[in-house]
């Protein structure tokens, strides 16, 4: 006899994941609606019949708001537009759906910025996702299914650009997004500066150094 169990009295410990295989598109949607659109956790990514639920540690929320603030101040550096989606949730072809821990329009920016809801057969995907302390490899392949070109990995003290080509991803030394930086370098060091002497007075030290760079 098989016994249902409501997902909603399913307790994760922050930090982490259960990965439940067989799980249809239908069902998918129906946890997503069960939940509801105001959840902050548990977070869903959902590909290829695989669903990978996720309890986030406090200490992972903080890596991924420092780099979206970095990125904000990089591209406005360089007189950008840009929307920060955040951790919308995106779903496409009934193989995938995933909610990042923040992601960019850049190029695409005037395209989606009166948007309230995202529909992946006909809206671009976020030209930039961000991502901390990743720790299945289900996250990846449903970003490569809904054609992310560009993926920032952040775990451990380091990042890793990955780039989609040929439908995976290859990593990177450089970001097509920012290509005269030294991401992969600047990033972790300049959150280890906010970690010592606060985000805020690390972000306006970085404006500056932009600023005089222009």
């Amino acid at each position: 006899m098989t016994v249902a169990i409501p997902i909603q009295t399913i307790k994760l410990s922050p930090g982490s994941h259960v990965l439940i295989s067989g799980v249809t598109w239908e069902q998918y949607e129906e946890l997503l609606e069960d939940l509801g659109e105001e959840r902050r956790v548990p977070r869903i990514n959902y590909c290829n019949e695989t669903l990978e639920i996720m309890s986030p540690l406090p200490a992972h929320e903080r890596p991924h708001r420092i780099i979206a603030d970095i990125v904000k101040a990089m591209l406005d550096a360089q007189d950008r537009a840009w929307e920060d989606f955040g951790s919308t949730t995106f779903k496409k072809l009934k193989r995938a759906g995933l909610e990042p821990d923040t992601c960019f329009y850049i190029q695409n920016a005037e395209r989606v910025r009166s948007l309230m809801r995202m529909n992946m057969e006909q809206d671009p995907p976020p030209d930039l996702a961000i991502e901390a302390d990743v720790t299945s490899k289900t996250t990846l392949e449903a970003y490569a299914a809904l054609q992310v070109p560009e993926v920032w990995l952040y775990d451990n003290g380091k990042l890793k650009i990955n780039l989609l080509q040929n439908a995976t991803y290859q990593e990177s030394a450089t970001s097509p997004t920012f290509p005269a930086l030294p991401i992969v370098e600047m990033v972790p060091r300049l959150i280890q500066q906010a970690f010592q002497d606060g985000t805020s007075t690390m972000l306006r030290s970085l404006r500056k150094e932009l600023a005089k760079s222009q």
